[in-house]
């Protein structure tokens, strides 16, 4: 990565959330029961679908990718919050940076493509009730996880490597809790504008792609919902999409927030406070909202509990 340009900083110092003591002692405790709560969900929702047979269907194949991308979103940003919050200098190294850098485009794009994936998934199911099972067999469903994962670690290799093959050799401070390619763009001493213009471009296209992809997929599920006559049968159609539709409310919703404001209603508070509900709450309200709303789930962890109980009798 370009050793030599990038000599004069061997590690940033990240400002955080705040700077008082006792208000960072009770950040530590939230983000603690936040991250607790993250990875109990979400791994506990993947290990639910895998042990459960009704489940073992492409809608909930892809939920248990979902549910993994989250957790690992939030493990490359928490655990390292949660360690800085008790120290007194914020640092992270050079190259600890980086990887969090390139583990949180990579999981950003990850989250993109697998509500896009999700979204047509359930217009596969609604649309095309009948050839559900044929058009959507377990060898395709892996071949679309396997393309989502190998793009999405493809742009975040890229990006890092762009990001940090640039000077650093003024300031080091970070105004962030975390290493975001933003503001390593701002610390930068070298010509940046084609990283600006590739961060544009490729994050810009990634977006437009997945929320087209997720728009024209819910253009045909609302029709073909308008066209059941049952009262019954359209709210049972609705349903198999109301959790996936609160998902991606949220994630376009936070990102909408974050970059498309215009640079004059820009603030450094408001883009931490984006940024938490972007890293870390989201990916724990995710496995709630496909638990709490969705009746297949509920039924099959309330037989694992049955039998558990009863094993124990």
């Amino acid at each position: 990565m370009a050793k030599g340009n990038n000599s004069a900083v061997t590690e940033f110092i990240l400002l955080g959330l705040t700077d008082d003591p006792e208000l960072e002692g009770i950040l530590f405790c939230v983000f603690l029961l936040i991250y607790l709560a993250t990875a109990l969900g979400n791994l506990g929702l993947i290990v639910l679908i895998q042990i459960s047979p009704q489940l073992h269907i492409p809608m909930y194949f892809f939920l248990c990718h979902l549910a993994f991308v989250d957790f690992y979103g939030s493990s490359a940003i928490t655990p390292n919050t949660l360690v800085n919050s008790l120290r007194e200098v914020k640092s992270v190294s050079f190259y600890a940076c980086a990887t969090q850098v390139c583990c949180f485009i990579t999981s950003s794009v990850w989250e993109l493509l697998m509500l896009s994936v999700m979204a047509y998934d359930r217009y596969m199911a609604i649309c095309h009730p009948l050839l559900y099972a044929v058009l959507m067999p377990r060898k395709r469903c892996i071949r679309m996880v396997t393309s989502s994962y190998i793009y999405g670690s493809t742009v975040g290799l890229i990006q890092t490597v762009a990001t940090f093959r640039m000077s650093f050799c003024g300031s080091n401070v970070l105004n962030q809790f975390y290493c975001d390619d933003v503001p390593l763009i701002a610390l930068a001493c070298s010509d940046t504008r084609v990283k600006e213009l590739m961060l544009l471009t490729i994050a810009g296209f990634n977006v437009l792609c997945s929320l087209i992809a997720v728009l024209v997929s819910y253009v045909f599920i609302v029709f073909a919902i308008l066209r059941i006559r049952s009262a019954v049968g359209r709210q049972k159609a609705f349903s198999t999409c109301a959790s996936h539709l609160f998902s991606i409310t949220m994630y376009y919703g936070t990102l909408s927030f974050m970059y498309l404001q215009p640079k004059s209603s820009h603030s450094l508070d408001k883009d931490k406070f984006a940024s938490i509900l972007y890293t870390v709450v989201i990916p724990m309200l995710n496995p709630l909202i496909y638990s709490l709303r969705n009746r297949e789930v509920k039924n099959s962890l309330k037989k694992i509990i049955e039998n558990v109980h009863s094993s124990h009798q």
